[in-house]
């Protein structure tokens, strides 16, 4: 066994692979992130084909072109991510961990501690997403279709990674956090959301869907409509929601649309991408000021300049 080993590694070392993962900076090394969204991905992909055997009847709920094509878009996301995540957020973090106010091992007790914080930061950042337009840009792709199903958590923009919403974790690593255990727990809270998009399951245990973000939580997230629009932006958790004032719950009288208030007719993976920043570029090419056309940026989605203002 053991000669069966040392003539795989010299068939590794002869190939020279090994040289040029060493010589590779550890900014655009494979890091543990990515490997858990590629180790999780065939998962995704088996749930979704469960879950379309059971649905593939109803239009309302699962469509095959559309879902194939939120596969693909979340895999424009994964390779953007692969390729640029380490060029542009990891930096920013290495610079905050060499200057970071305390120095936190990896112990039981902090790791829980860090993924609570992690989703404290995602709860903002998602906050954000939906409240400055700059970041509603990228994440309006995840909300543009009209069905709920498990293709529909793969449904990302491949322009995440260069709108800036990683800043939101930044202070975590400034704090004393290890950014890679930032990024793992990242990878594991977005594994555990994938799973809250379905239709397929109802109303958990009180004391889950209490603290948890459930399916019944994340549909009312994903509504349009107007008592349902803005809430529950939790990750794992719905406390934070509960906390700042932005829970809703599902109403019996007013049945869930989802989608958003104004749709995208396009099948084209890159309308889908960049309709949102062609959208504000048209708003901010509008008479103005400097200063009011900025303001498109970080005014939220449904703002627009009013006759006096220009």
């Amino acid at each position: 066994m053991e000669r069966l080993y040392d003539s795989f590694a010299q068939v590794l070392a002869d190939s020279g692979l090994t040289t040029l993962l060493n010589a590779l900076p550890a900014w655009l090394a494979f890091d543990e992130r990515q490997l858990i969204f590629v180790l999780a991905t065939p998962v995704f992909i088996g749930v979704f084909v469960w879950e379309y055997l059971k649905i593939r009847h109803d239009h309302r709920l699962v469509d095959t072109r559309e879902s194939v094509r939120n596969f693909m878009l979340g895999a424009g996301y994964q390779t953007t991510e692969l390729l640029f995540a380490g060029l542009i957020a990891f930096p920013v973090h290495a610079l905050a961990y060499q200057h970071r106010l305390f120095d936190i091992p990896l112990t039981f007790t902090t790791a829980v501690l860090l993924w609570v914080l992690t989703d404290l930061c995602f709860y903002w950042m998602h906050r954000s997403s939906h409240r400055i337009r700059w970041f509603w840009a990228a994440h309006v792709t995840h909300h543009s279709s009209e069905r709920m199903n498990f293709s529909t958590a793969m449904r990302q923009n491949a322009t995440n990674i260069f709108n800036g919403g990683w800043l939101f974790y930044v202070p975590l690593s400034l704090l004393g956090f290890n950014p890679v255990w930032i990024g793992v727990c990242y990878a594991l809270s977005l594994v555990y959301q994938f799973f809250i998009h379905t239709t397929l399951i109802g109303k958990l245990h009180p004391a889950i869907e209490y603290v948890f973000n459930t399916p019944n939580h994340h549909r009312v997230h994903h509504a349009r409509n107007p008592g349902y629009i803005d809430t529950n932006y939790g990750g794992v958790f719905i406390l934070f929601d509960r906390l700042f004032g932005t829970f809703a719950s599902e109403r019996d009288d007013q049945p869930i649309e989802y989608g958003i208030t104004r749709p995208v007719c396009s099948n084209s993976m890159l309308v889908n991408w960049l309709h949102e920043y062609r959208d504000i570029a048209r708003d901010m090419r509008k008479p103005g000021t400097l200063w009011q056309r900025l303001q498109h940026l970080w005014r939220p989605p449904e703002w627009e300049r009013t006759h006096r203002e220009e």
